[in-house]
């Protein structure tokens, strides 16, 4: 199983192979949101009303994930952020601040 900062380095290694490196934060919230959107659709043509076309292409929702992660990675990667810490952050906020929240 990889961790979170194995995630990092492998797209950090996949994106210094090229010249331009990493788009900017805000070039990549475009991706990200593009990437939402994507997933969007597939949960809506799986859970929703609206089903998919017969000559859309065959998505999923575990690959549009995955796009998703990779996006926050390039992200967390451009700003220098370990997503290990950030997740351990809001886990232990989540932990505290919702732990009689719900049944």
């Amino acid at each position: 199983m990889k961790t979170m900062n194995t995630m990092q380095q492998e797209v950090d290694t996949y994106i210094s192979q090229f010249k331009t490196g990493y788009f900017s934060p805000l070039a990549n919230l475009a991706r990200l949101t593009e990437e939402v959107g994507e997933l969007s659709r597939e949960i809506n043509h799986l859970y929703g009303e609206k089903k998919k076309k017969d000559s859309e292409a065959d998505n999923t929702i575990k690959a549009e994930l995955g796009d998703n992660l990779f996006v926050l990675l390039c992200i967390a990667n451009s700003l220098d952020i370990d997503m290990t810490e950030s997740f351990n952050e809001t886990l232990d906020k989540y932990n505290g601040r919702d732990k009689n929240r719900f049944e």
